[in-house]
């Protein structure tokens, strides 16, 4: 059990490079997702940003939106950031037509609550659970988490509301932190991956 987790990143859309190299820098394998046989290959999975509506239908379309699901409701480790923390929510506020979520996280999350685009911004915050300094946190057009329910854990908040949360093996925030050069999340992720892969060992 020593060897390094295999982790995934769901490679339909949004900047799935940058997670790729996070997550080698966290000293896991790491390696793009498309399918649902290279899904059913990984010990954890990361939905990156992007646009959750397309993230939603493309999932749909190649197929991996069920088999995901699946995975994760038999607790696969999973971390979403910014539109992945879209698509593990269980609800979302004000959904486009059609959206739907992988769900996991017991928490409605609302769209877009930061701001668009041009309202982009970098800020400290403070991840419970991330030793050292405060996280910088990258945030462009980002959710924010509206309410969570007795199981979910709340990690950070940022002007007063809540930006990175945990339920079980399932992680997410609302900002980015792949693109800081800062792997302190992702390490953290690692080391649920390799927790979950202990406990399924016993």
């Amino acid at each position: 059990m020593n060897e390094a987790p295999v982790i995934g990143v769901l490679a339909l859309q949004g900047d799935v490079r940058e997670h790729l190299i996070a997550l080698a820098a966290a000293d896991a394998v790491a390696r793009p997702v498309r399918r649902p046989e290279e899904l059913a290959e990984i010990d954890g999975l990361v939905i990156p940003g992007g646009e959750s509506t397309t993230i939603s239908k493309l999932a749909i379309l190649f197929g991996v939106m069920e088999p995901l699901r699946a995975r994760v409701r038999a607790g696969m480790p999973v971390y979403g950031t910014c539109a992945g923390m879209i698509m593990l929510a269980d609800k979302i506020l004000d959904p486009r037509s059609g959206q739907e979520t992988i769900g996991g996280i017991d928490m409605i999350v609302r769209r877009n609550a930061f701001g668009r685009q041009n309202e982009s911004f970098e800020a400290s915050v403070d991840v419970r659970g991330v030793e050292g300094d405060p996280v910088e946190g990258v945030f462009i057009r980002a959710p924010w988490v509206e309410s969570v329910g007795a199981e979910t854990e709340v990690l950070a908040e940022h002007g007063g509301h809540v930006v990175a949360v945990r339920q079980g093996n399932a992680l997410a925030t609302s900002f980015h932190p792949e693109l800081t050069g800062d792997h302190r999340v992702h390490s953290l992720f690692v080391d649920m991956v390799r927790a979950n892969r202990v406990a399924e060992s016993l």
